[in-house]
């Protein structure tokens, strides 16, 4: 998989999902944006880690991190793996004596790369489906916005197997939310079977 780096551009709260924040990653060398939508729990350690604001009492990714230190294991780096239907998927990659490997939704894997202070990547592949190609003014390309507004059938490649193995997954990270619209959508594709 070939991948690009990534550095944070900003945050906002999301206008079109309620509760949910836009977290805006930009390539290190070049214009293209990636917009993801992330939890407000996310989105509150990640603005506090960026505005360098000390908490008085640990949050859950400062016990994270306390955890792996304790294990002796070291984040190198996070890579946004995927998206699959608007969702991203991402994952942390340790050192210790081995390198291994922790799934993760995106809100973690850079709350936790800024605790570390690693560098976080993206799929290349990713980066071109769903990044925007800004122009210095900060619009998008004429080009681009062509291409994004075309029509397409977006559910080329999405198997019910596939969204049945994203459903199981959420249920076992308690991701409730997530897991009801990835059963909604199941339902969904199988009535029009």
């Amino acid at each position: 998989m070939k991948k690009v780096e990534l550095r944070i551009i900003g945050l906002s709260y999301s206008q079109t999902q309620v509760g949910s924040y836009v977290l805006v990653l930009g390539k290190k060398k070049g214009n293209t944006r990636l917009p993801i939508i992330i939890k407000p729990l996310d989105a509150q350690y990640i603005s506090m880690k960026i505005e360098d604001i000390k908490t008085s009492r640990p949050l859950t990714q400062d016990l994270i991190r306390s955890i792996t230190d304790s294990l002796g294991a070291d984040l190198q780096q996070v890579v946004i793996t995927n998206v699959i239907e608007g969702i991203f998927y991402a994952k942390m990659i340790f050192s210790n004596i081995d390198e291994f490997e922790i799934e993760c939704s995106v809100g973690d894997a850079i709350s936790q790369a800024l605790s570390y202070g690693c560098p976080i990547f993206c799929n290349k592949e990713v980066l071109n489906i769903c990044g925007i190609e800004m122009t210095n003014d900060g619009t998008v390309t004429e080009e681009q916005y062509k291409e994004k507004h075309k029509e397409r059938d977006y559910n080329g490649g999405v198997t019910v197997e596939n969204l049945e193995n994203m459903l199981q997954k959420a249920i076992e990270n308690e991701e409730y939310e997530i897991a009801s619209q990835l059963r909604d959508r199941i339902n969904e594709i199988k009535d029009e079977e």
